[in-house]
């Protein structure tokens, strides 16, 4: 394997080849570089070899760094890469226009090694956290699209399911990262179903006592896939896999949890997950008309659901109804 491939790479632009040299001696032994002359030679290169970061000079000639930093951003295929600025304006307004078109971070002329070091260093950190935090969606999402394989349901439910649960969320009042974590999250509540066999997840007629008995082992499984993370979204994965069959009066399944004691993630789990499944099509049944499933939803409040999520299903019915008008079955 090429040892140049683990590096990052930087793309250095300046019009000076005195201060390219000085970036290449400092930088060359950790980093992969390329280099730019100008703002048009660095556009291409941006775009032809999507650096990790790129140092950007400001003063040069033709397009200035800040022009340079507005079309990047302006880019789909760049927009991502972060720039710093190496430049000698030091004025606050050049910052601020700096910072306004999209870049990082500010080195100033003449560069300190120890300075210029640290900056990529941890501008790069950030990139990597970010892509880890991609890759983990990623992999939840994929894994989400699996349990679909072993189920009767769409995966025009799993998406209608999930977002009813971020409105449902903040509504509840959980904060904006909490109900985006969950909208990623929902997709798993039945990875579980992956590990019931095939003659009972897939059978046309009723489940006999037995079969049921093990199609309700699939919380556990879920959870059990899911495993133990410190990643937020794959902890709120496991806890809404094991708990979506929990009922507010303790009657569900599979360790009887009551009211608070259900994970809240559960609690709101539940309620989008089977407003949406009654009022589908399914091979097995027609859909209910929104208003019979909100009736019976209300029955069972304080008894399957929390009472509150219900109240706050009927305040938000219009924003659920446009969801599931927009990722309406084909």
């Amino acid at each position: 394997m090429d040892k140049t491939a683990l590096k990052p790479t930087i793309l250095v632009v300046d019009d000076e080849p005195a201060n390219l040299r000085v970036l290449k001696h400092l930088l060359g032994e950790h980093y992969a570089l390329a280099f730019a002359k100008n703002g048009s030679e660095a556009l291409r290169v941006a775009e032809a070899q999507l650096p990790d970061l790129i140092l950007l000079d400001v003063m040069m000639p033709g397009m200035t760094g800040f022009e340079v930093c507005q079309a990047l951003k302006e880019n789909a295929i760049t927009r991502a890469i972060p720039v710093i600025f190496v430049t000698a304006l030091s004025e606050e307004q050049d910052e601020t226009e700096g910072f306004a078109v999209g870049g990082v971070d500010y080195i100033t002329k003449p560069i300190s090694p120890a300075v210029v070091k640290a900056r990529i260093k941890t501008h790069l950190s950030l990139v990597q956290a970010d892509e880890l935090k991609r890759t983990r969606l990623q992999v939840v999402q994929r894994l989400g699209r699996a349990a679909e394989y072993k189920d009767n349901e769409t995966g025009m439910h799993v998406l209608r399911m999930s977002h009813y649960s971020k409105v449902l969320a903040l509504a509840y009042g959980l904060s904006e990262d909490q109900a985006e974590t969950l909208l990623h999250a929902a997709p798993m509540h039945d990875i579980g179903k992956i590990g019931i066999p095939d003659h009972i997840m897939l059978k046309p007629g009723k489940l006999t006592d037995e079969e049921f008995a093990v199609m309700k082992t699939h919380p556990e499984i879920g959870a059990e896939i899911l495993g133990e993370a410190d990643s937020d979204l794959l902890r709120i994965a496991k806890s809404v896999a094991m708990t979506h069959h929990e009922k507010w009066d303790g009657n569900g399944y599979p360790k009887g949890l009551k009211g608070e004691d259900i994970p809240v993630e559960g609690r709101i789990v539940a309620v989008a997950d089977v407003f949406d499944a009654l009022t589908s099509k399914r091979p097995y049944k027609e859909a209910w008309t929104v208003e019979k499933t909100l009736s019976v939803m209300k029955s069972e409040a304080g008894s399957h659901f929390e009472p509150r999520l219900i109240t706050l299903l009927e305040e938000n019915l219009e924003e659920i109804l446009t969801i599931k008008e927009r990722w309406r079955e084909d």
